[in-house]
């Protein structure tokens, strides 16, 4: 699943006549790039949520055949509904017997991408790296998320069963979060009791608990979040480095 229906307001004035997801970046959408990288890595098929400026996003791929894809539009143009609500209103669009590699149209990356995969244990696997940023996920020795923290403002969040201290925190690990995820549809099912619209990373850190959440850090990673326009010139240079 790729999340596309964001408004992009980082990107304004060029998200104010078209979706984030079709800004160029070396002469293609940001769009391409993903379903490129994706389809190298073995997907045939995808669901696409569109919201801001949807029609275009359906224009595109239709123009373009889909790239020979099964490309499935969720329609969230009644309301935006964040990453949680975006993959529950897909729910049925997903194969109940696969794994869902879920992947942000913003992000271009290194991930190996064909080498994510979930082992017996896990029920999702997220990418995560030591870069630098303000917002890191908190893992265990074994790699099991426990948490979320802000360095900058301190603040703690972890699952309403099994809060966390900030000395529990402190003796974590801290990652950041690329944006990438792999999802198993066994946890589908324990979105019905949330709304509509809700992140999946707090539907992530209640349900961590329980359930097996995974991070996969990946070595030598290089990640460019393309949220803002003077990102845009450096992105077509990363592109090219890839």
């Amino acid at each position: 699943m790729i999340f596309a229906a964001g408004l992009g307001t980082r990107l304004k004035p060029l998200t104010d006549t078209m979706p984030k997801a079709l800004v160029r970046v070396g002469g293609e959408p940001l769009l391409y790039h993903v379903i490129m990288r994706l389809k190298t890595a073995g997907v045939e098929r995808f669901v696409v949520n569109v919201h801001h400026f949807a029609e275009q996003i359906a224009s595109y791929l239709e123009a373009n055949g889909n790239f020979g894809l099964d490309i499935r539009l969720s329609d969230e143009r009644g309301c935006l509904l964040d990453t949680g609500g975006g993959i529950k209103k897909a729910a049925a669009m997903f194969d109940a017997d696969s794994p869902i590699l879920i992947h942000n149209v913003d992000i271009l990356s290194n991930v190996p991408l064909e080498a994510l995969a979930l082992d017996g244990e896990s029920d999702a696997l997220l990418v995560v790296s030591e870069r630098s940023t303000k917002r890191y996920l908190l893992f265990d020795d074994t790699m099991r998320l426990r948490g979320w923290t802000n360095i900058e403002t301190g603040e703690i969040r972890s699952s309403s069963r099994a809060p966390l201290s900030k000395e529990d925190a402190g003796s974590l690990r801290k990652l950041a979060f690329s944006g990438i995820h792999l999802l198993s549809p066994r946890l589908l099912p324990l979105m019905d009791t949330w709304g509509d619209c809700f992140p999946i990373m707090d539907f992530y850190l209640e349900v961590c608990v329980d359930k097996r959440l995974t991070g996969y850090e990946a070595k030598g990673l290089r990640l460019m979040d393309v949220g803002k326009l003077d990102t845009l010139e450096q992105a077509e240079q990363f592109l090219n480095a890839l």
